[in-house]
């Protein structure tokens, strides 16, 4: 296993570090996976990080900066590619990521290495094709939309690196459904949702009177759909109270400017007090455009936290409509608007969907996201 940080929880080092960079390396360390497995490829990552924590954007603010994302990804994907070139002859296929994979996979590919690749999010296109009509719709949002302002080469290389893989794996039948409908992409495309963190524990009791407390939690952009949550809180009025939890995207954009003014917003939390802050929740809304398999919507669940979300993020491999919560269309306020009054009305429809929501995460554990991943890879494994 390659990745750009490895993190040894166990190091001495972590000991004389501050407590926010141990905690931010724990996030990177995989103690399911032995150490003699794994493989860092860490100083351009680290570089990245002191960059943002620095508050050096212009240093990773676009594809061509030192540390931007991008170039740290081709960087990441030659060092692997480099590395497969003087690897034992026994290795029978290497599974990359979304950016990340062309140049192993051109190396793989010579070596006759069989090629997974795993794509967490939508086909581009039909994410660019969402974003246009976005920005025709919601104009002052337009600023949030960070897709569109990807280079054509940036582009061309996911197009290359379909083109080089073996089979997909995708999380959710959205994503599947964004490469199904583009006719030059002629590859298996193999479904493995996500898995959700065990059920908690510590589930707050039935909510007492009030308004309810409704959560968001990622980045204060359109492709996560906030306007149609804003849109939905403000008809809404006293009934509802909302929590944001996430950092801006954009600083210009005027309508977001002002709902942070308003509502209660939390630009950072480490991981534990998000958890807390869903247990404090009445409502998880993410009412995304485009996404893969967003994984807040298993903590939610796993929290007890019913869900409004689209199809787009990936909910409906998670959340059964008037189960653990509710599927509503893209771009549709009213629908938001109309699943949070009946939730603010309807406790004891509350209390059943948060109770449903804790066995709805102990059926979608990893152990289960692993198990599909074997029957899905043995076959491939098998032939190669």
């Amino acid at each position: 296993m390659h990745s750009s940080i490895c993190w040894n929880s166990n190091s001495r080092i972590g000991k004389y570090l501050p407590t926010n960079i141990n905690a931010e390396l724990n996030r990177r360390a995989f103690s399911m996976i032995p150490l003699s497995y794994q493989h860092s490829h860490p100083w351009p990552e680290v570089a990245r990080l002191l960059a943002q924590k620095l508050h050096m954007r212009g240093l990773t603010i676009n594809e061509t900066t030192l540390f931007s994302p991008t170039r740290i990804r081709n960087s990441f994907d030659r060092q692997i590619a480099s590395s497969l070139e003087r690897q034992p002859d026994n290795i029978r296929a290497v599974y990359g990521y979304e950016n990340s994979a062309l140049s192993t996979f051109k190396v793989a590919a010579r070596l006759g290495i069989s090629r997974i690749y795993e794509l967490p999010i939508g086909y581009y296109k039909a994410g660019n094709r969402i974003f246009q009509e976005e920005a025709e719709l919601q104009g002052a949002w337009a600023s949030t939309l960070n897709l569109l302002k990807s280079s054509t080469s940036s582009l061309a290389r996911k197009d290359a690196e379909l083109a080089a893989s073996d089979c997909v794996i995708v999380p959710s039948s959205f994503v599947r459904s964004t490469l199904e409908t583009d006719s030059s992409i002629d590859v298996p495309i193999h479904l493995v949702p996500y898995g959700s963190p065990p059920p908690t524990q510590m589930r707050s009791p039935k909510r007492a009177q009030g308004p309810l407390r409704v959560l968001f939690v990622g980045g204060l952009g359109q492709r996560k759909g906030l306007s149609y949550l804003l849109e939905a809180v403000q008809m809404l009025g006293s009934a509802v109270q909302l929590t944001l939890i996430g950092s801006r995207l954009d600083t210009t954009c005027e309508p977001l400017n002002r709902a942070l003014a308003i509502h209660t917003w939390h630009p950072s939390l480490p991981h534990s007090a998000i958890l807390e802050q869903m247990r404090r929740h009445d409502v998880l809304v993410l009412p995304s455009l485009f996404e893969g398999y967003a994984l807040v919507i298993t903590e939610a669940l796993s929290q007890g936290l019913p869900v409004i979300a689209t199809a787009n993020s990936g909910a409906t491999e998670s959340v059964r409509n008037g189960v653990e919560g509710f599927i509503v269309p893209i771009r549709d306020s009213h629908a938001i608007a109309t699943h949070l009054l009946e939730l603010h009305q309807d406790h004891d429809q509350l209390a059943e969907m948060s109770a449903a929501c804790l066995d709805r995460a102990a059926e979608l554990s990893w152990q289960a996201y692993r198990a599909s991943l074997r029957t899905v890879l043995a076959p491939l494994l098998e032939e190669s």
